[in-house]
């Protein structure tokens, strides 16, 4: 699969992985490179029956998510989609690119925050940006730390309670947090 580098004017690297139907391997300790963005390709479009059920299965009965009457007379003006739900989304959108059968496991989630709402209808993307990495201390392994950010496409109405983009139509960021893995190294 053919993968897009290029530079940002802040200097950072960006590599563009486009989507595919087959499953891309993710990387090996190795082939992470500290200050690399990732833009992952695969998005989606968050449904009121994604946002319903992941407040069932979580047990989270919060009526700003579920309940259009009491949402109405919040200042977002309608349900918003549970935030833990689009960090979620944001893991899985970067899996393919990053840790897709190379993860030994989840270390840790830090430094979680939500800047702008999440509504019905939203379509999310993600980056990975690799900020550190290090060998375990046997060697064998790695452990990987990257800034994952979740941005909503702009393209709301003007003037919609759910138009938090600026008139350009810029994507909004909606959820960024600290991911840190312990990584496979390649074999050999």
């Amino acid at each position: 699969m053919e993968r897009h580098v290029r530079r940002t004017a802040d200097g950072r690297t960006v590599i563009h992985a486009p989507a595919d139907t087959t499953a891309m391997p993710g990387k090996y300790y190795e082939e992470f490179v500290v200050g690399e963005t990732i833009a992952h390709d695969k998005r989606r479009t968050i449904s009121e029956a994604d946002n319903q059920r992941f407040c069932d299965l979580t047990m989270n009965q919060q009526p700003l998510h579920l309940d259009a009457d009491f949402a109405a007379d919040t200042e977002f003006g309608e349900r918003l989609v549970n935030g833990l739900y689009t960090m979620s989304l944001a893991v899985g959108l970067s899996i393919p690119d990053t840790t897709d059968g190379t993860i030994v496991a989840n270390l840790s989630y830090e430094d979680v925050e939500h800047p702008a709402p999440v509504f019905h209808g939203d379509t999310i993307r993600a980056e990975s940006t690799v900020t550190d990495k290090r060998e375990t201390s046997d060697g064998e392994r790695g452990v990987v730390t990257m800034r994952v950010e979740a941005f909503k496409l702009g393209s709301h109405e003007a003037g919609s309670p759910a138009d938090e983009a600026d008139a350009s139509g810029d994507d909004t960021l909606v959820c960024s947090f600290e991911r840190t893995v312990l990584a496979e190294k390649a074999e050999g």
